[in-house]
């Protein structure tokens, strides 16, 4: 498998501001992509969505993200469900920093909007969770600012959605220049061992990472090869 070219052409690196953290009883506000095709940007996304309800006082201290925001540029959930199944194709990769999260609300937002195609549109598509990356390479912490610190980017901003799409972009690129096994990674899921797996989809392989301290793996020790030890699931 080739993740820059051949097999994986498109590579949409997205990220998701939302009314909660359960994906079951809250939604997406804002989702943002950036559209990579042999290593370049054709196209930034960024749209609000007006979920008809009220945000809690701590979501719009997080986010910066209104109530008036959404009422005045929220677009309908099913226009922004529409516009992701436009945007895939067979050979696109999904990446996200903690992608579960991510993957779980998105698919929430798919489900309900396309309840017949949503489970074949998720599970036939590729994901990458950087944060799996990040882990076996880099010591704690591992958020996405921590990231772009780990890899000296600069061209960053952290004020919106789409800020932090590129920034993505950015880092999995820088990911890939230290070394290429990124396509190694392709659903497989690392997880905190403490905390277990919300929301188990069966197209992903989850493995337990405790967090170390020990600077980057060798090749043979990444998670992708490690087997997985059923007790601690």
């Amino acid at each position: 498998m080739c993740f820059y070219g051949g097999v994986f052409i498109r590579k949409i690196f997205f990220d998701t501001e939302t009314s909660g953290l359960d994906f079951k009883s809250c939604e997406i506000i804002e989702l943002a992509m950036v559209i990579v095709e042999d290593g370049k940007i054709i196209d930034k996304y960024d749209e609000f969505i007006n979920i008809g309800k009220p945000l809690s006082p701590k979501i719009i201290d997080l986010t910066g993200i209104t109530n008036q925001t959404l009422r005045e540029k929220g677009l309908d959930e099913g226009a922004v469900a529409s516009d992701v199944v436009e945007r895939i194709t067979d050979d696109t990769v999904m990446i996200a920093h903690n992608c579960q999260f991510d993957l779980l609300f998105l698919y929430a937002l798919l489900k309900r909007n396309f309840p017949e195609e949503a489970d074949s549109i998720i599970s036939n598509l590729k994901w990458l969770d950087t944060v799996t990356v990040l882990k076996d390479r880099k010591n704690y912490p591992h958020k996405l600012i921590d990231a772009v610190k780990h890899y000296n980017i600069e061209e960053v901003n952290f004020h919106r959605a789409v800020d932090d799409t590129k920034a993505l972009y950015y880092v999995t690129s820088a990911m890939k220049r230290e070394r290429d096994d990124l396509a190694e990674y392709i659903n497989v899921f690392g997880y905190n061992p403490k905390y277990g797996v919300n929301g188990r989809l069966p197209f992903i392989e989850y493995k337990p990472q405790p967090y170390h301290n020990r600077g980057m793996l060798p090749p043979e020790k990444i998670l992708p090869r490690m087997q997985s030890d059923e007790r601690m699931r």
